[in-house]
């Protein structure tokens, strides 16, 4: 099974799975498949399964689930939270994300973010896509716009690995530090200052470098997630 596509459809064995237009055209038109061909579905719920194509239209389809390949397998509790920059490279930062194991991602409005708004359901449709191209079976919710200090106000007891490029320390602040992590990215031109001092007043937080270079925000995105992941995540 080379294809791998994500439903919202509930699945089991032998359940009969529709598809819609843009899914039909995409197996049946650009990808030729035709009746019996196989294909693998997934729904961030249930686990993958072996489907058959038992029926293939212009418009529509359906698809047969033969038996359950693998379970579902959940990242860590750990979000993503980064400003937007420009549209490509925001893209590429929801992809990485998805790949390399966040469980949500958030973007959000900062005093020097230079993007006043997004496309969620597009950036949504990346993460779904990055999940059916890496073999995951959990796709990350992709939560809309929201201002950094509306996020804040309602914080919980979840660390925050704020990184900081004014530290020289790395690594050894997340050592041994189990449980719900969130990652906070800024904007191109950084922090504001009273954004600094509200993220260095929170027991939560925890500065951390991510190396002697000023890194571009998506560099810095999945420089941040490989370090985490490398300390506390499922890498190991």
């Amino acid at each position: 099974m080379k294809i791998r596509l994500f439903v919202d459809a509930p699945l089991s064995d032998g359940a009969e799975v529709a598809l819609n237009e843009g899914q039909a055209h995409y197996l049946f038109g650009v990808m030729r498949l035709g009746t019996g061909a196989e294909v693998a579905l997934f729904n961030g719920r249930d686990g993958e399964f072996r489907s058959v194509v038992g029926h293939a239209g212009k418009r529509g389809g359906t698809l047969v689930c033969a038996e359950r390949t693998r379970p579902l397998q959940l990242p860590p509790d750990l979000w993503l939270i980064f400003a937007p920059i420009k549209k490509a490279r925001t893209d590429f930062i929801v992809e990485k994300a998805a790949e390399m194991g966040a469980s949500r991602i958030i973007p959000v409005q900062t005093r020097f973010t230079n993007s006043e708004r997004i496309r969620q359901d597009r950036l949504q449709a990346h993460a779904v896509e990055a999940a059916e191209q890496c073999g995951g079976t959990y796709v990350p919710e992709v939560a809309d716009l929201v201002q950094l200090d509306r996020l804040l106000d309602g914080w919980d007891d979840r660390r925050i690995m704020w990184c900081d490029e004014t530290l020289v320390t790395a690594r050894s602040a997340l050592a041994g530090a189990a449980g719900p992590w969130a990652i906070l990215i800024g904007p191109e031109g950084g922090f504001a200052e009273a954004e600094q001092v509200r993220l260095r007043a929170m027991p939560q937080v925890v500065p951390v470098s991510l190396g002697p270079r000023i890194l571009r925000a998506d560099t810095a995105a999945v420089a941040a997630m490989t370090l985490w992941q490398s300390v506390l995540g499922d890498w190991g």
